[in-house]
């Protein structure tokens, strides 16, 4: 059997430098995830402090004071204020204890391919929903209306106004509905 004659190149390093210089990005670019890192878990501690503070000046205020009357007075002002913010927080609660996941689930679930949402106007007070849409026909509005009647976490789905798009060729419908969801 004949030998065979292989030559390599020879590359002089030059994969070398080029694995050099990515270690030397890749370095950087960790720094630089570091460095973020560090800025981030600084504001939380500042946030930290600052939310201790604003816990104590509460303590503070609610605690028991001498029966001097201006204290009292400012006592009697800070718990109003206290209150408030006490029922803005107990509303924006109440909002998110809502099963919006739910009640988008079943709105997703009532569209077909026949009917475009284009708005979607929840009122948590009310627990009632406006919305807005287009269908190809009458006939897709009015399943799309069923559909979200048949739906468990809706009920009363009515239609409040729809208008039938003369300019348009295909004739569309443009509609509004109401529903109250459970």
């Amino acid at each position: 059997m004949r030998r065979l004659g292989l030559r390599f190149p020879d590359t002089g390093g030059g994969a070398e430098r080029v694995g050099y210089i990515i270690m030397s990005l890749g370095l950087m670019m960790l720094g630089a995830v570091l460095y973020e890192f560090n800025l981030a878990m600084n504001e939380v501690a500042y946030w930290d402090t600052r939310i201790a503070s604003v816990e104590r000046r509460v303590q503070r205020t609610t605690a028991p004071q001498g029966t001097s009357s201006s204290s009292s007075s400012s006592s009697s002002y800070a718990g109003r204020d206290m209150k408030q913010e006490v029922k803005k927080a107990n509303a924006v609660m109440s909002e998110l204890d809502l099963p919006w996941q739910a009640l988008f689930d079943s709105v997703e679930y009532a569209a077909n391919h026949d009917v475009a949402l284009l708005s979607f106007q929840p009122d948590p007070a009310g627990r009632m929903m406006r919305i807005g849409a287009e269908a190809k026909n009458i006939a897709a509005m009015l399943d799309f209306v069923g559909a979200l009647e048949r739906e468990p976490v809706l009920k009363d789905a009515h239609l409040l106004k729809y208008e039938i798009k003369r300019d348009d060729p295909h004739r569309p419908v443009i509609f509004l509905l109401t529903a109250i969801w459970a």
